[in-house]
């Protein structure tokens, strides 16, 4: 199942902040700035797989794809040449629903997956409603000419998730349109993680 309906707080305290996922932050102190669970302030140190299987799971949570998909795209990645850890996060990045939530017309990816598979998002000027859609150097991003759509939008920018426009995008907030001038550089990944960790964690499978 590709998206979480649970509790984000609950992931957020387990995993550590994913700002793809919500834009609540888990406590700096009490009770709860531990990670969930009776015994979650006494956790014993965690064995190799346990922390290769955390990183593995920032990825799922934070993008909202399921194990299927995540295990594709590092497949895909390995058969490109370079770092694999870097193209992954590359592919996962350049997925529509993530730049339109770098464009920040979503406050966060679950936001932008309903934007675009609801039809509000166009490519070049026609509407596209696939979310894992990847966007290419040269794409131009709008919203579909209409009163509603236009609206959600522009409500969504008034809070947008992450402050700055990743330097491979540009957004023109008169036009709300944007465009996609580069692949994105490991520096712009908003999310704390370890790539490498995860290739090593798929390594059999891969």
């Amino acid at each position: 199942m590709a998206r979480y309906r649970g509790p984000r707080l609950r992931v957020v305290r387990r995993l550590g902040d994913l700002p793809g996922l919500t834009r609540k932050e888990k406590r700096a102190s009490g009770k709860r700035a531990n990670p969930p669970g009776q015994h979650g302030a006494a956790r014993r140190k965690r064995s190799e797989y346990a922390i290769r299987l955390e990183e593995k799971q920032k990825l799922r949570f934070n993008y909202g794809v399921s194990e299927r998909q995540l295990l594709r795209y590092v497949r895909r990645a390995r058969r490109i040449s370079g770092s694999t850890g870097q193209i992954l996060l590359q592919l996962l990045e350049m997925r529509l629903d993530n730049t339109v939530f770098r464009l920040g017309m979503a406050p966060t990816i679950p936001a932008a997956r309903q934007l675009v598979s609801h039809g509000h998002i166009t490519i070049n000027g026609r509407r596209v409603d696939i979310p894992s859609y990847q966007c290419r150097p040269g794409d131009e991003i709008g919203v579909r000419q209409n009163e509603a759509s236009r609206r959600l939008v522009e409500e969504n920018l008034q809070f947008p998730g992450l402050a700055n426009v990743p330097s491979h995008l540009e957004f023109d907030k008169n036009k709300l349109t944007g465009k996609v001038n580069g692949l994105v550089e490991r520096e712009w990944v908003a999310l704390q993680v370890n790539e490498l960790l995860v290739v090593e964690y798929y390594s059999r499978q891969a």
